[in-house]
């Protein structure tokens, strides 16, 4: 099996675990990607996503407690109890609602603990081929009665081998699922087969309940998400896209707008009123927003200035789209406004990161790449300059903790 990797993304309530092999580990163990990664949610008490092969646990969990999980998970699922070899297969009686592993090393069938919350999801999702259903006389089952009977061994093996091939998934609400997903879930249409009136059978009959985790990601589901979320800033909760759907060139009046709304305000307004004036002039979740933050929303001691408007900043740029657009606005304003705070650019960028408004990769990808879009291009260029001591710092701090790495 090989070794589980991680991946934290994003930040405050939207930050994540993303496990970028689950397919790979769930693979080693015959078992399908969505059990372990629900079993993290259950053990971990949060919510998980699992759909077009992506599999994550929200929150931040570091990559040795998931690993710890997995032996769990691997010791209550997949060894079998008498003679501890891995290889078994689950066995789903949905009518008695039991499952059972199936050795094909010693031949033990040991009933899993149902009391485990995993077992119910299991039920409502098994393997391939796992129910054995026997067919009934003058059902389709029975043209098989005359055929000789398999060694329970080599049943157990095909059955294995369909359970790692991920055929004829079942969905969640019956039928069968697209072996290319290999999570379980039916397939989703793209959005050209959305526009074009294409329907999937298996998408169209699945019927969610309360119990499954596996997320709708039809573009229906999303945007009905979307519309729901809300953020809580000070007590102002409003809903946050992670578009701007304004074409290009279009509403940038709405945005200057809210650019001079900050520059007049922003000794007293507190951040519940910033964001309540974004929701009220239509911008609050576009990330040409931010470029009017960036530009608009300072003052004397800018350290001082994102210490005070970090819980604003953080909701706001909760993607790259956002964060790129903060640190245009940025650049208009000691490109432009305040060439001669420019000095101070390392500061900011550093009091930025530090609060997790920026990453690392998009600040890296900004310092190294001229860009005209915000300014003109030599201006552009002595922004990035001014701020080469704190690019060369995160190289240097990655460099560090790569050489940390190695010594390990």
């Amino acid at each position: 099996m090989p070794v589980m990797t991680t991946k934290i993304e994003g930040r405050g309530n939207g930050i994540k675990t993303v496990i970028p092999n689950m397919d790979e580990v769930a693979k080693a163990l015959s078992r399908l990607p969505t059990y372990p990664t629900k079993f993290f949610g259950i053990e971990l008490g949060a919510q998980t996503t699992m759909a077009n092969d992506r599999y994550i646990v929200n929150g931040a969990h570091q990559a040795d407690r998931l690993r710890e999980l997995l032996d769990v998970f691997i010791e209550k699922f997949v060894l079998c109890p008498s003679c501890k070899n891995p290889e078994t297969v689950l066995l789903v009686n949905e009518k008695k609602e039991e499952i059972t592993r199936d050795c094909k090393a010693c031949g033990a069938q040991t009933m899993l603990d149902m009391r485990h919350k995993l077992t119910t999801y299991i039920l409502k999702n098994p393997p391939a081929g796992s129910t054995g259903k026997k067919g009934k006389k003058g059902s389709k089952g029975a043209a098989d009665a005359g055929a000789p009977k398999k060694d329970k061994y080599a049943e157990a093996e095909e059955l294995r081998e369909a359970q790692l091939a991920g055929t004829n998934l079942p969905t969640i609400g019956g039928g069968t699922a697209s072996p290319a997903n290999g999570n379980g879930a039916a397939a989703e249409e793209d959005d050209d087969d959305v526009a074009k009136g294409f329907n999937n059978p298996a998408v169209a009959n699945r019927k969610l309940t309360d119990d499954d985790w596996a997320v709708d990601t039809s573009a229906e589901a999303v945007a009905a998400r979307m519309k729901n979320l809300a953020v809580n800033v000070d007590g102002f909760a409003g809903g946050l896209g992670d578009e701007d759907d304004d074409g290009e060139g279009a509403g940038d009046t709405k945005y200057t707008a809210f650019g001079a709304w900050i520059e007049e305000n922003k000794e007293d307004a507190t951040d519940a009123e910033i964001a309540a004036k974004a929701k009220e002039m239509e911008v609050w979740g576009k990330h040409k927003a931010c470029i009017e933050l960036g530009q608009k929303l300072w003052r004397d001691d800018l350290v001082k200035d994102v210490e005070k408007r970090v819980k604003i900043l953080g909701v706001m740029t909760t993607n790259e789209k956002a964060q790129k657009s903060l640190l245009g606005g940025i650049e208009k304003y000691f490109g432009n406004d305040h060439p001669e705070l420019i000095p101070q650019l390392p500061k900011i960028l550093m009091a930025l990161y530090q609060a997790d408004v920026l990453e690392e990769e998009v600040i890296t990808t900004w310092g190294t790449h001229v860009s005209k879009k915000y300014v003109d291009k030599e201006t552009s260029k002595k922004v990035r300059k001014s701020a080469e001591p704190f690019l060369k710092w995160l190289e240097e701090a990655d460099e560090s903790d790569d050489d940390d790495e190695d010594d390990e």
